[in-house]
């Protein structure tokens, strides 16, 4: 087996959602730089996120549904439009 190759730690560390503010206890090997105490007193290696559970839209239930497929349909009406023009200048040479 390669040496050095596996986390050095698993500890308890404090995720922090930047977005929502809600804080997860949870054990991990990520590398925390700060600390942060926790409700029950003891300090842990705080790690901040971006997005969790917490803020993420499809655990929320604030996602939205994108109608892709409409706006494909309609670019290609109006790419076709524009071709159709170009078309006719050219058989009449």
């Amino acid at each position: 087996m390669k040496k050095d190759i596996h986390p050095k730690e698993y500890r308890q560390v404090i995720f922090e959602d930047s977005t929502s503010g809600k804080r997860f206890l949870i054990a991990s090997t990520v590398a925390a730089t700060k600390k942060g105490k926790w409700e029950d007193g003891k300090e842990y290696p705080l790690f901040n996120v971006e997005i969790s559970s917490a803020s993420h839209p499809f655990y929320t239930g604030r996602s939205t549904i994108v109608d892709t497929a409409g706006r494909v349909e309609r670019f290609k009406s109006r790419q076709a439009k524009a071709k159709a023009p170009a078309k006719k200048a050219k058989k009449g040479k």
